[in-house]
């Protein structure tokens, strides 16, 4: 239940425009049974060998094993594509409508969950890709295409296909290409990953929900950094402490110790009424 404080700090923060980011991690879509690929299911294994999620998710890795950084991604992009949005997705899509350009969403997860849901490309930036698209091994352009529709989803034991790698082949130049995602051994830019846009954002942050992140990346962190500095309101969700939980009381915030699915529709729905000006009903699509 959300206490009688609370409910009043979020009344005060739709009627006065404030504006809204959400930061969401993995946590939101393991309620959707997309594994976090950190525990039993990171691994893949190759030969004899079983390597980890730190060690597939990397340009070094893609160099030496491209089909076999590919046959992981298009394995875990079977998995995403067989999962569905939840409560807190439908809830997060239903406040983006309601507050229109007062609300961000920067997303860590790249499976595409938020926009099934309903949010908006323009307001959710996927500071870590997503994992339907693809983009030039060879850089010959920034251009970031979608892998097409006629590649199979694939098993954990399927192997990769001559006709699966010309699908996975540039449409401008017709080299190889990689997974549009955030490896390990790579920084955050503002072309692919919305970097400068995240920080701009959150200097502007007057209420930053976290949703099932862990603290382990550098941009969330710079991102409750920021919105703390300046002095907003931070209420993590997650069923476990974090570090966004320890700034969230430092700096008189809330930490719900629940999950997305339960916490997120009650948020919401006390922002939207404020916003719109009377009380809606919980629809069997947005709360089932």
């Amino acid at each position: 239940m959300l206490n009688t404080k609370l409910k009043t700090k979020l009344h005060q923060f739709a009627a006065n425009n404030a504006r809204v980011t959400i930061l969401s991690g993995a946590g939101i879509s393991a309620e959707s049974g997309i594994p976090t690929f950190r525990g039993p299911e990171g691994y893949w294994t190759i030969g004899a060998r079983e390597y980890f999620l730190e060690e597939m998710a990397t340009q070094a890795m893609f160099r030496q094993q491209p089909d076999e950084v590919w046959r992981w991604y298009l394995y875990r992009r079977n998995v995403c594509r067989q999962a569905k949005p939840n409560k807190g997705h439908l809830a997060l899509a239903r406040l983006e409508a309601a507050l229109e350009d007062r609300f961000t969403l920067i997303t860590q997860n790249v499976d595409g969950l938020h926009l099934r849901a309903g949010n908006s490309l323009a307001r959710t930036y996927q500071i870590h890709g997503n994992i339907d698209y693809m983009r030039c091994a060879s850089e010959c352009s920034a251009a970031v295409y979608p892998i097409p529709e006629a590649m199979p989803l694939k098993s954990k034991d399927d192997p990769l296909s001559d006709a699966d790698r010309q699908l996975l082949r540039c449409p401008k130049c017709g080299s190889p290409t990689r997974p549009h995602v955030l490896w390990f051994d790579e920084y955050y830019n503002e072309d692919y990953y919305k970097f400068n846009s995240s920080l701009r954002v959150a200097s502007q942050t007057d209420l930053l929900i976290v949703v099932g992140a862990s603290g382990a990346t550098n941009l969330p962190n710079q991102v409750g950094r920021l919105v703390q500095t300046r002095g907003g309101l931070i209420i993590d969700i997650n069923p476990q402490s974090n570090p966004f939980s320890i700034v969230a009381a430092q700096s008189g915030g809330y930490f719900l110790q629940q999950s997305s699915g339960e916490a997120l529709p009650k948020l919401v729905k006390l922002l939207v009424e404020t916003v719109s000006g009377f009380r809606f009903d919980t629809s069997p699509n947005y709360s089932s």
